[in-house]
């Protein structure tokens, strides 16, 4: 029930969106730093559709319903703020915590940790354009006593690149009627290229491990 909803959320986020916006006003952007601070800054939140969300967020800046400024710098801040409290999480409480508890999966952390095994600190970087890893890669980051000062630089050019990427690629090209007609397929192919650096950095550390 829970997942069938979570894929409804992502597959039709115009809708819900366009809801709250109506609903709530001015308070919407409020509500958007809340969900992609939540999905970078809590290492037990790792579904909500930050992609998706961004896109569809540029969509309606398009269309003058909300500001595209406001919301760069917002959700900009969301990212970067939530990615900070995420490293603090992993540094100060580490990961026993939640394994007692059961509030984070085993098998996440350990594909995270591969993750960075490959791709070094760019993985703070990396790691914004995938789902569930773009969570636990500032906790993993904590946990392993990365330098603050590094994590920060990091950090501040992925949550830039990030947000900008997805809010101006739904700022210019959401409102298109193509996109608006196959919106759901849309979404599955924004999930599908946000996967593409990642894939583009596995295929170069393999051609690099056989030089």
């Amino acid at each position: 029930m829970v997942v069938s909803k979570f894929i409804d959320i992502v597959l039709h986020v115009d809708t819900y969106l366009g809801s709250i916006i109506l609903q709530y006003g001015i308070v919407t952007y409020g509500l958007l730093f809340l969900v992609i601070f939540v999905e970078t800054g809590l290492v037990v939140m790792p579904f909500l559709p930050g992609d998706s969300l961004l896109f569809t967020a540029g969509a309606f800046a398009g269309l003058g319903v909300l500001r595209l400024w406001v919301l760069l710098l917002v959700l900009m801040a969301a990212a970067i703020l939530g990615d900070t409290v995420n490293y603090g999480i992993g540094r100060y409480l580490g990961v026993r915590m939640f394994e007692k508890r059961h509030l984070i999966k085993k098998e996440y952390l350990e594909k995270t940790n591969e993750f960075y095994e490959k791709h070094g600190k760019k993985t703070i970087i990396l790691a914004r354009f995938v789902p569930i890893i773009r969570t636990f890669a500032p906790f993993v980051a904590g946990v392993g006593k990365m330098r603050y000062s590094e994590f920060l630089l990091f950090n501040v050019i992925g949550g830039v690149v990030w947000v900008s990427l997805f809010l101006l690629g739904g700022y210019f090209f959401g409102n298109l009627d193509v996109v608006r007609s196959h919106f759901s397929l849309f979404v599955l192919l924004i999930i599908f290229i946000s996967l593409v650096p990642l894939v583009l950095e596995v295929m170069r550390h393999k051609v690099k491990k056989r030089q």
